[in-house]
């Protein structure tokens, strides 16, 4: 495994990339409303992905190309939902929104899960339990710690409320490369796996589903979905590890 430790000057470009998709989260709430389309949504980012001097990560990212500047995720869609003009936002779903900015050399990467208008009480603490997975997973991305003690501490809170937790997909560095080394799994044992260390930059991003943590993926190569058809929910933050603990990039000071 090659990780690649951040020098100051690298850090700072990231610091850059990564507010500019903290500054878009903070606009698309008034955005996420019912009669609006997945592709109303992914246009409106990669506008202001462009105001900003950034272009979108995804597009054209993977094999099949990536088609749009987002990936989204409706309901009982975990990741990498491809955005459509025939896909209409309902009263009571949930949506991920997964935005990457590339910017001056560099990544910034995070999913925020919306509820569209008024949603279930058992929808409602979905995305609360899995916000909570997330700065949970964080707390422990301290230099000394391990890889196994950010997943362990996912999975239990995650397990402990009866959910699953999606074991194939992980978390990932983060840098000049969208995907970079270490991988970040959100299960594991405590004290195993990878030593963290100062400067490294990777994304935690807990995807936690209602039901069994299995999934298929659909006939567009991209969309992954629950294999019980049970809702999913994600929140992904880019992090540095600094001597002065875990520095979440991609949240608005």
């Amino acid at each position: 495994m090659a990780v690649k430790l951040k020098t100051r000057n690298e850090l700072r470009v990231l610091r850059e990339a990564a507010r500019i998709v903290a500054e878009i989260f903070a606009l698309l709430p008034e955005q996420v409303r019912p009669g609006v389309s997945t592709a109303d949504l992914d246009a409106f980012v990669e506008r202001e992905l462009h105001k900003r001097g950034a272009r979108p990560s995804f597009k054209g990212y993977g094999q099949p190309p990536f088609p749009a500047s987002i990936c989204v995720a409706v309901n009982e869609q975990i990741v990498h939902g491809i955005p459509s003009p025939r896909q209409i936002l309902r009263e009571g779903d949930v949506i991920g929104i997964d935005i990457g900015a590339y910017y001056r050399g560099f990544h910034g990467d995070a999913c925020v899960t919306y509820p569209v208008g008024r949603i279930s009480a058992e929808a409602e603490r979905l995305l609360r339990v899995t916000k909570e997975c997330l700065y949970l997973g964080i707390e422990q991305a301290r230099a000394g710690n391990r890889v196994g003690d950010i997943g362990h501490a996912i999975q239990v809170h995650a397990e402990g409320q009866g959910y699953g937790v999606v074991r194939t997909l992980f978390g990932h560095g983060v840098g000049r490369r969208l995907h970079e080394d270490p991988s970040i799994p959100h299960f594991g044992e405590p004290g195993e796996g990878l030593k963290l260390r100062e400067g490294m930059v990777f994304t935690i991003e807990p995807m936690i589903n209602q039901g069994t943590y299995e999934w298929r993926e659909l006939s567009d190569g991209w969309t992954i979905v629950t294999a019980d058809g049970k809702l999913s929910a994600q929140f992904e933050h880019s992090v540095a590890i600094t001597n002065n603990g875990p520095e979440i990039l991609t949240r608005l000071a």
